[in-house]
């Protein structure tokens, strides 16, 4: 289904804990085989929500390592569950003119945000890597590449993107049951 969202998907749902731990495993294991925070985050949130978004997925790949392997904008698991909320609760293009149509998607991602907040203290890559151990790593240097290696940054980075889809699904699923 090339950049379709999966149409069985009801308007509200409730997933079983298990499944906040399936995504958490899911966001983690992702990361460690693939790379690419942000792709991993959306990856592991449709499998779990049973739903298949090739656009929405590629269009991640440019977000990891705090946007394009910067790691001086977002935390790409920051923006995948970002991308992925708005997907589901985003303003269509035929309500484009109504700013109020994206309040939900807005609301929704600032709760993530306040998540990342609380957690790591940032939402910004280079800051969540401090906060991990003690420094940033500049993923275009290959020394500083190389010390990202050797700090196991790429384990922590996994444990954000599994506690980032974690708590995005959460989110989700608590703004179902309210509607």
């Amino acid at each position: 289904m090339n950049g379709k969202q999966n149409d069985k998907r009801t308007d509200k749902m409730e997933l079983a804990e298990e499944n906040f731990e399936k995504v958490y495993q899911l966001g983690m294991s992702y990361h460690k085989s693939c790379a690419g925070c942000a792709q991993c985050a959306v990856a592991a949130l449709l499998e779990v929500l049973d739903m298949e978004n090739d656009d929405v997925f590629k269009a991640a790949s440019g977000l990891s390592g705090g946007i394009g392997l910067s790691t001086n904008g977002s935390c790409g698991a920051f923006t995948g569950g970002a991308l992925v909320i708005g997907l589901l609760f985003g303003r269509d293009i035929d309500d484009f003119l109504s700013p109020m149509a994206a309040m939900t998607s807005y609301d929704l991602v600032k709760e993530l945000r306040d998540y990342f907040m609380a957690e790591f203290g940032s939402c910004c890559c280079a800051d969540i890597q401090k906060k991990l151990v003690g420094r940033s790593f500049n993923l275009r240097d290959p020394e500083d590449a190389a010390a990202f290696v050797t700090h196991e940054m790429h384990d922590h980075c996994a444990r954000v993107v599994g506690k980032g889809t974690r708590k995005t699904l959460e989110i989700i699923t608590e703004h179902w049951k309210r509607q």
